[in-house]
């Protein structure tokens, strides 16, 4: 199981980093978890093109984690040479959004249908709104929900992938929560997004330091993974953005909670486990 964090950014613009999206590869599988700024980009750096996905996998729908899905449904469309369903699967309200982004995409779908002969149908997506403790299958992987807490942000999921003898728990953006730690329990890798919350405090912006009360800090996300057993921990979504040279000082905040492997770092960052 290989998992990379294809796009380690946040709201807050980064040139040097792409928007909220990790990539799962296990069993010949390949699940796209988010589909933040930049997301197809930094698939084609690794190889996985849309139309080699098996699902895309959101865990809530804060703007910065969806903003290019419709640029997926899309590419997924064009670039199949056979009419193939592209699975999304979400919390409830995850139907809306992509009925919505279809609509939105209507006049692109028109010009393309009326252009290119071989085209005869509008995107196919098959969309399953999940629901804490539920279980599907997907190809070679199992995918497994639960709540977590991102309020008033609701419903957030996260997400643990087994495949094999390997685990990857996807938390996407929560705080410690009794969902995150389900997630979490013996898992190989684990995904967390993280804020700094002592550079944070010191923005002079109430609007930005209201992102404290829902976002897990590194301090955190280290004791999440000492408290599951976790063996990697992984950082990603760093507010405020990560600079160069910072890795140690971040790794630190987590280290002096969490003893197993702590791994950071810019786009296209991975991890491997033994399936």
């Amino acid at each position: 199981m290989d998992v990379v964090l294809l796009g380690t950014g946040s709201p807050m613009i980064d040139p040097r980093r792409a928007g909220p999206s990790t990539l799962v590869r296990a069993g010949g599988t390949s699940l796209l978890f988010d589909a933040g700024r930049g997301v197809l980009l930094r698939l084609a750096a690794v190889g996985a093109p849309p139309q080699t996905l098996a699902a895309v996998v959101l865990t809530h729908m804060h703007s910065d984690h969806i903003t290019d899905l419709n640029d997926v449904i899309t590419s997924q469309w064009i670039m199949t040479q056979a009419p193939t369903p592209l699975a999304i699967f979400g919390p409830k309200g995850v139907a809306a959004l992509v009925d919505a982004t279809l609509k939105m995409l209507a006049f692109d779908v028109g010009y393309r249908l009326a252009h290119h002969d071989d085209l005869n149908a509008p995107p196919q997506v098959v969309v399953t709104e999940l629901e804490p403790g539920q279980t599907v299958t997907i190809s070679a992987c199992e995918l497994r929900a639960e709540a977590t807490d991102h309020s008033p942000v609701s419903p957030t999921l996260g997400y643990r992938v087994t495949c094999g003898k390997a685990t990857a728990a996807i938390a996407g953006d929560t705080v410690p929560c009794p969902g995150l730690d389900a997630i979490c329990q013996g898992a190989d890798v684990y995904v967390q997004t993280v804020i700094r919350d002592d550079l944070v405090k010191r923005a002079p912006s109430r609007r930005f330091q209201d992102i404290l009360d829902y976002h897990s800090t590194v301090e955190q996300a280290g004791q999440t993974a000492a408290r599951n057993g976790v063996k990697t921990l992984m950082l990603t979504h760093y507010v405020p953005p990560l600079q160069p040279g910072q890795e140690d000082e971040w790794c630190a905040l987590a280290a002096a909670h969490f003893k197993g492997e702590i791994v950071l770092g810019d786009d296209l960052t991975s991890a491997s486990v033994e399936e």
